[in-house]
């Protein structure tokens, strides 16, 4: 994440993201760079439209939220019944399936 949030920082100080601009900004910040990370976002981004992908990526959650409410609202039961069983079980039953 911390490459991306070099290429957004880039972008608002209106600055060419470059390799070296992202290295620079990764190293104040305290971040070893790698290089072949560096050079895959910037040939990445090559070509797009930060801006447009930034209002994009913010409009369709807010889009998406009106339903997500009413599909969680039908699944409040059967996520209450989860919530109990795991309680029952300690809270750890579900772990293993974090780690495959």
């Amino acid at each position: 994440m911390e490459y991306v949030y070099a290429a957004m920082l880039l972008h608002s100080a209106e600055t060419e993201i470059d390799d070296k601009a992202v290295t620079a900004v990764l190293k104040a910040a305290g971040v070893k760079a790698d290089s072949a990370r560096v050079k895959a976002l910037v040939a990445s981004l090559s070509g797009v439209d930060i801006a447009e992908a930034m209002a994009t990526a913010v409009a369709a959650p807010a889009a998406a939220a009106p339903a997500a409410a009413a599909a969680s609202a039908s699944e409040a039961p059967a996520a209450e019944e989860a919530e109990e069983e795991e309680e029952e079980a300690g809270g750890f039953e579900g772990l293993g399936s974090l780690f495959g």
